[in-house]
């Protein structure tokens, strides 16, 4: 927003209230109300302005209390910011951002806790961003306001809380991310994991126990959902001969479908072991606590999968 004049951001509560989760911290302060504009309950509303601003020539910023309530809004994001640089012959450009958190929460239920990142990568003329660290956080986000076309921004809810280790480069003001390039967080040579959003953490923990077994996870963070980076993946695959896809979302037609497909066209060959997928449970995310800890992939779940593509048998005491 320093660098740029035509950014703004606009939103239920991101002004005066400096964000539902403080994401807008101190940003009104600094820019004014006619560049951080607290918008009424209306998602249809306000996201049809932003994609109107940006057919103009600015760059908005239109933050979601949640990815859940931007289904009031779909219509925007799909016919009208995806769709409308291809339908101009390139004549018009949507440099839009919509962002939010996305995702399983913590007891809010069903209407509340659901990953997006499948439904809107499904879409051509959107990208989709899904950052799992403080550095992804800041690069990605500066990559997308950047960028000339609609951009998904799914952050996480709950790794709103988490502290990440930041290096000067991070901190530099120069400091940007690729759009279309994943990021190996753990290097292996038995089995690569895919994840996403707070499931890398899940996935890093995994190999940690892994490890302690005598099995080398690659952990690749996909950070960018479409483009898809496939090339990374199928590079690890080849070397690593396994693979282990995990997301929270709904398993059928998931990101992890698409990922095993890429492998199937691209990697066959080398697979040495059936790809195993690790996804949400096929259902509406439960209430009760209990049942919402079994609705979403666990740290154990992957490390199963992890033992049963390296053809290690799994105790049934550890499946109960």
């Amino acid at each position: 927003m320093s660098a740029d004049p035509s950014v703004f951001l606009m939103g239920e509560e991101v002004g005066e209230y400096q964000g539902a989760y403080k994401i807008s911290k101190g940003l009104l302060d600094k820019y004014g109300p006619d560049r951080v504009l607290d918008t009424p309950i209306t998602e249809a509303g306000f996201t049809g302005i932003g994609v109107g601003a940006a057919y103009h020539g600015l760059r908005p910023i239109v933050e979601f209390m949640t990815f859940n309530f931007s289904m009031q809004a779909i219509d925007h994001i799909i016919n009208s910011a995806a769709k409308s640089n291809y339908m101009s012959a390139g004549q018009i450009s949507v440099p839009i951002v919509f962002r939010g958190p996305n995702g399983a929460a913590a007891g809010v239920g069903a209407q509340h806790s659901q990953c997006y990142a499948a439904w809107y990568a499904h879409v051509p003329g959107l990208k989709v961003l899904a950052p799992y660290s403080a550095e992804d956080a800041r690069g990605l986000l500066k990559a997308a306001i950047r960028d000339p076309d609609p951009v998904v921004f799914l952050e996480n809810e709950l790794l709103y809380g988490e502290s990440f280790p930041v290096s000067a480069e991070v901190l530099d003001s120069s400091f940007c991310l690729p759009i279309g390039k994943a990021k190996i967080e753990r290097q292996g040579k038995d089995v690569t994991i895919t994840a996403f959003s707070k499931m890398v953490g899940y996935a890093l923990q995994a190999a940690d126990i892994l490890a302690k077994e005598g099995i080398s996870a690659e952990v690749i963070n996909l950070r960018s959902i479409r483009p898809l980076d496939r090339a990374a993946i199928n590079a690890s695959v080849r070397k690593t001969n396994r693979l282990v896809t995990v997301e929270e979302g709904f398993p059928q037609h998931g990101i992890g479908a698409e990922i095993c497909m890429s492998v199937v066209e691209d990697s066959f060959a080398y697979l040495d072991a059936p790809v195993e997928r690790i996804a949400g449970a096929d259902v509406p995310m439960p209430y009760a606590a209990n049942l919402e800890r079994m609705a979403v992939p666990q740290v154990d779940d992957i490390v199963r999968a992890a033992k049963r593509a390296c053809y290690r048998t799994v105790p049934m005491a550890a499946t109960a």
